[in-house]
């Protein structure tokens, strides 16, 4: 299964999903030497974390180094928050005219309070004329490239609040060239199911458009992308949590899009390796010690699943070298023990919650008032 976004060709519809202090320039070559290892190819799209586009402007310096890209990433696809138009277009035009990416991805998905509660992630498409304008502001950053606009959302803030029809159609009327709807509500956030229905009633709603609509929300093995698909009639999947601790997802999911034989799961003596090589790419990036501190978060999520014991799972917590590292993992390199329950939900769940928003938010859909403060100045979430 292939997809078509814009100007751009890919021959797997799967997508990695923006999640901050994850899909760094490290997770994301990761994931693509595992999809090249066990398929043989690299054909899905791979988003960088999110920058917020104030940041990028002002060139604050960790923003700039967030949007390192490999010279094996043949599409450079980036994500941008916003709230504001007129930085929009200023982001949008500085990464075309600089040659910083070749795709533009925007987030109005996120339901964490402290962004809701300011008007941003996604809170903002309430607001109807302010998405609007913020989404063309963007397609008329990049006008005369073949960069292409996409925009991701939620279906709305709860159930009494549903926007994604509108946000589908504003988007499309405005230029973008692709939606990707997470399929929970903001005041539901990770919790419960995916309502993968309303990915179906999105595509249904966006039909006479033409333009993709992928999904997102509860794809934790290569056959949840299948039944999604199924189930919604969506164009391509976005994967997110499913491949926490997993960067060999990807060639799965690219197997089983493209109908061949999907990838067996990685023993522990393979994982070893994997997790060494994820440390080694962080080092690169981020130099040893930063480097070898972010990676202890990564540990968790690797190991889940296999009968390691509490030691080692607290040797590796506390490497702070990638020598350390080789030693802690160098007991269990020939394991082939496999990992019970690998494929089922990780990452955050949580249980719902009332939405935090701006006092008088709910007053005026048509409202396109900048919200204050939401426009941060920090990238990464």
């Amino acid at each position: 299964m292939t997809l078509k976004i814009g100007a751009l060709s890919l021959d797997s519809a799967v997508a990695l999903a923006p999640m901050a202090g994850v899909t760094n320039i490290a997770f994301r070559t990761l994931c693509r030497e595992q999809e090249l290892e066990r398929t043989g190819t690299v054909s899905g799209l791979y988003i960088c974390e999110m920058i917020t586009a104030r940041a990028l402007v002002h060139r604050n310096e960790k923003t700039l180094h967030m949007t390192t890209f490999g010279p094996q990433e043949d599409v450079r696809s980036l994500q941008l928050y916003t709230v504001d138009p007129e930085y929009t277009f200023k982001a949008a035009k500085m990464i075309a005219d600089e040659g910083i990416a070749d795709h533009i991805d925007m987030n109005f998905g996120c339901p964490v309070p402290k962004v809701t509660k300011r008007g941003g992630g996604s809170a903002l498409p309430y607001k109807r004329r302010l998405f609007g304008n913020i989404i063309a502001a963007a397609v008329k950053g990049v006008e005369g490239t073949n960069i292409p606009v996409t925009v991701k959302f939620r279906m709305g803030i709860d159930h009494d609040h549903l926007t994604h029809l509108d946000a589908g159609r504003i988007a499309a009327e405005e230029g973008a060239a692709a939606v990707t709807l997470h399929a929970r509500t903001a005041a539901e956030r990770y919790s419960g199911d995916a309502h993968w229905d309303e990915i179906g009633k999105l595509k249904e709603h966006l039909a006479h458009t033409g333009i993709p609509v992928l999904g997102n929300g509860d794809i934790f093995k290569p056959t949840d992308a299948i039944d999604m698909i199924k189930a919604s009639g969506c164009d391509g999947v976005v994967v997110g949590r499913g491949c926490l601790g997993r960067p060999w997802l990807f060639a799965g999911l690219s197997a089983a899009m493209r109908g061949k034989e999907i990838p067996p799961e990685p023993t522990l003596g393979e994982v070893t390796r994997i997790i060494y090589r994820h440390a080694e790419l962080l080092v690169e990036h981020e130099g040893e010690t930063k480097g070898c501190r972010d990676m202890r978060k990564h540990m968790g999520w690797y190991l889940r699943g296999f009968p390691v014991g509490g030691d080692f799972r607290g040797a590796l917590a506390r490497i702070s070298t990638l020598r350390e590292l080789k030693e802690a993992l160098a007991p269990w390199e020939d394991s082939e023990a496999l990992a019970e329950d690998s494929d089922s939900a990780r990452g955050r769940q949580g249980s719902p919650a009332k939405v935090s928003l701006p006092e008088g938010w709910l007053d005026d859909p048509q409202d396109a008032t900048v919200p204050e403060g939401a426009e941060i100045m920090h990238s990464g979430g």
